[in-house]
């Protein structure tokens, strides 16, 4: 969170100081996009570490030992205990297979984190560029910035759709 924090504070700065030149407008439009980014960044790294204190609360070790001592005993056990093992031993699975979803949460979470920080990162290298090359020739930097544009909103859009999807799974 705090290089895509860095990253929305220099691109802000980039807004402020391109004062009078003819990228102040696009790139200022695009300050809410950056800014919207770095705040669905903060939930989701909120659902990641809600996700990870409940992964420190179940041990997939101990779970899996319990559900195949509980196997074995079933092998033998008369029918009457036989039932009440079966119950244990869907528990168990069931167990397990929270810990396997939360688990595939938390690794696309912390994915998605990491790529959009350095998604960001790189619009702000790309603005400080064109940036140059408008103050010194006016190269193409609005077919650029529009790119730059799309590319964010798409990167927001696929934000907020993970951020629905979390919220999905850990309902």
């Amino acid at each position: 969170m705090a290089r895509a924090e860095r990253a929305a504070a220099t691109f802000a700065e980039l807004s402020e100081s391109m004062r009078g030149r003819l990228l102040v407008g696009p790139v200022a439009s695009m300050r809410p996009q950056v800014d919207d980014t770095v705040a669905t960044l903060r939930r989701l790294a909120a659902h990641t570490s809600v996700t990870t204190a409940a992964l420190g609360r179940l041990d997939p070790g101990f779970l899996r030992q319990e559900r195949l001592r509980l196997t074995h005993a079933r092998e033998s056990a008369r029918p009457e205990i036989a039932a009440e093992l079966d119950r244990a031993i869907t528990a168990l699975t069931a167990q397990e297979e929270v810990h396997a979803r939360l688990s595939a949460t938390r690794e696309r979470l912390l994915v998605r984190l990491e790529s959009t920080v350095i998604v960001l990162e790189g619009l702000v290298a790309r603005v400080i560029e064109l940036s140059a090359l408008d103050a010194t020739s006016g190269a193409d930097t609005p077919t650029a910035l529009d790119h730059l544009t799309s590319d964010l909103e798409l990167t927001r859009q696929s934000l907020h759709e993970l951020a629905r999807e979390t919220h999905d799974d850990l309902d």
